[in-house]
């Protein structure tokens, strides 16, 4: 019979700095991820698609070394390549659809939760000691009425890429604060140079990106914090700031004359031949990057975005989580589906696909290290992802939108920064119009968790 804890149980489980040693981890971490209790074939079906080569990397990091060691209870993946997320949803709520459940983040899961459709994990959280292995503050984000539902699978953030071989040429040194940024995307302009490689050409999406860094870094993670638990209105003077400082970059052509049409490849090569200084953008794009800038010879640069105001430190990083895990209520093989989450969860799958996909499969794993995952990855990928764990650890952590808005608000957010920056619309409307929207969706339960200050 599966157990499941309270809130406060599992609060309890979760352990403090000093009890979470070396020591213990490589014990639960050499843990077999064999389960005496699966038995059947189960399944998961990846919503996002990917290259015919991304593809093929699941296969072998993912799906053959987990059915090798799980035989009994063999993977099927099922990749969805067009509307994935819409046709896993609909199955689970027809009471069908696959064994583990992905969505595209919290406030997703969050609706399949409060429907019913997830089955609690406390138990399986207990019996594999998952809260030892993933950082509390991001589990937290599957807590829902006392019991945990949904796992973070991509852990990511907003960073800022740079052209280090043009930096070099030129004596730049990557921005920490406003006026140094300031300071050198005029400098950047003086040459012709465009100081963001930035577009939504093939993922309208990618406007939240830039919403994302200005609240979290100008308007800063404690007065985002208060907003998301309806302390602090969206129309604050101190939001009206960040937006107003995001409407002031583009009308000034830092995101360049082609933003609309601009593609991830497309940005990622033009930051690589030097056209564009620098990129705000998420380590699930480090993959684009990294081929970019293989193909023009110049070195990559990665570093934390810049604190935009007095008071916000540096370095800070907004917790992104791309997507959740979980296990459907009408799963046939519940047990074999915990068996794959604890296979997941260790550092012999995240070292394998983090070398073969960096960025997409970053797990939030209390036990990343610099020195072994540099084993594996590049140097570059490792410490980026290292700083991020730390700051987090450490509480030094902000809320991306895409993880911590709830849809209705979320979508509005996207489309509405499109109309300020075209002059459709001011920024105190924009912010209104979030408000209002927001302000619903709070009363009616749709904020997913939040890691606390």
């Amino acid at each position: 019979m599966k157990r499941t804890l309270t809130l406060a149980a599992m609060r309890a489980l979760l352990p403090s700095r000093e009890v979470l040693t070396r020591a213990m981890l490589c014990t639960v971490l050499a843990a077999p991820v064999t389960s005496a209790f699966a038995d059947g074939p189960i399944s998961l079906w990846y919503q996002r698609g990917g290259t015919p080569e991304q593809q093929r990397v699941l296969q072998k990091d993912l799906v053959a070394p987990f059915n090798a060691a799980n035989p009994g209870s063999p993977l099927t993946l099922d990749v969805r390549s067009s509307g994935g997320d819409r046709q896993i949803r609909m199955a689970v709520l027809a009471g069908k659809g696959p064994d583990i459940v992905m969505t595209p983040g919290p406030s997703y899961a969050l609706s399949l939760i409060q429907s019913g459709h997830l089955l609690p994990l406390d138990a399986y959280i207990q019996k594999y000691h998952l809260d030892q292995r993933i950082l509390p503050p991001v589990l937290k984000t599957g807590f829902y009425n006392g019991h945990m539902y949904a796992l973070p699978r991509t852990f990511e953030t907003m960073v800022l890429y740079y052209n280090k071989t043009l930096f070099e040429k030129n004596g730049w040194q990557p921005p920490k604060t406003l006026a140094e940024l300031n300071t050198l995307a005029a400098a950047m302009q003086a040459k012709g140079i465009t100081p963001f490689s930035v577009g939504n050409g093939d993922w309208r999406g990618a406007n939240e990106w830039h919403v994302t860094v200005v609240l979290n870094h100008f308007a800063g993670p404690d007065n985002v914090y208060k907003a998301l638990k309806g302390e602090l209105p969206w129309t604050a003077p101190v939001f009206q700031q960040a937006i107003g400082l995001l409407n002031d970059w583009y009308q000034k052509g830092w995101f360049g004359k082609d933003y609309f049409s601009l593609t991830s490849d497309q940005q990622a090569l033009r930051l690589a031949k030097g056209d564009a200084g620098m990129a705000p953008n998420g380590t699930f794009s480090f993959d684009f990057m990294t081929k970019a800038f293989a193909q023009t010879g110049q070195q990559l640069g990665v570093v934390a975005l810049p604190s935009l105001r007095e008071g916000i430190p540096y370095p800070t990083y907004a917790i992104g989580i791309g997507s959740t895990l979980s296990i459907n209520k009408n799963s046939a093989n519940p047990d074999g589906a915990a068996a794959f989450l604890n296979y997941l969860y260790s550092d012999d799958f995240y070292h394998r696909i983090s070398k073969d996909w960096p960025g997409d499969w970053n797990l939030p794993l209390t036990s990343v290290n610099d020195a072994e995952l540099a084993k594996n990855v590049s140097p570059l990928f490792a410490s980026t992802v290292t700083s991020f764990s730390k700051a987090v650890r450490d509480g030094h952590y902000g809320y991306t939108t895409w993880t911590y808005w709830p849809p209705a608000t979320e979508e509005y957010l996207i489309r509405g920064i499109e109309q300020v920056w075209l002059g459709k619309i001011s920024v105190n409307q924009y912010l209104q119009a979030m408000q209002d929207t927001f302000a619903k969706e709070l009363k009616d339960g749709k904020v997913p968790p939040l890691p606390p200050r």
